[in-house]
């Protein structure tokens, strides 16, 4: 058994029991997973601590700070697709109209709902200028350099 905390788009926070996670990611493929508190069935695992284990005796193939430099990389490497994927499964993508949107919600123009896209380095400058509070993700697959 693995336990997960797992959070739904209100932002409750729930523990989950599953086999392994395999069979967290079929429930929630299949909708199975379901807030106790206000039942959107919008939940996602919520991104946890990491904890890396040091052992005193090195590990054939590689010294103990090889490996843990490994582990290192390796769980930055999880949490980084974990997080990714939480904001395009739960993130509406407004692509090159995210400063245009996010200035209308800030505004009151237009209904707040959760909003992922891209601006140029002007447009983050016009956003923080505005007191829009942005949270930054890197991209690493952009053909066009002038994005941020």
């Amino acid at each position: 058994m693995i336990v997960f905390d797992l959070e739904c788009i209100n932002g409750h926070v729930f523990e989950g029991w599953f086999d392994d996670r395999d069979d967290l990611s079929r429930q929630q493929e299949q909708g199975l997973l379901q807030c106790p508190v206000c039942d959107s069935f919008s939940v996602s695992p919520k991104l946890s601590a990491v904890a890396i284990r040091r052992s005193a005796a090195p590990v054939s193939g590689g010294s103990g700070r090889e490996m843990a430099s490994q582990a290192q990389l390796d769980a930055m490497a999880e949490f980084a697709e974990r997080m990714t994927q939480y904001v395009e499964n739960n993130y509406e993508n407004v692509g090159s109209s995210f400063t245009k949107e996010a200035l209308e919600m800030h505004y009151g123009v237009k209904e707040f709902k959760q909003i992922r896209g891209t601006t140029t380095k002007e447009e983050e400058k016009t956003l923080e200028k505005e007191g829009v509070p942005v949270f930054k993700l890197p991209t690493f697959n952009t053909d066009n350099e002038d994005l941020n």
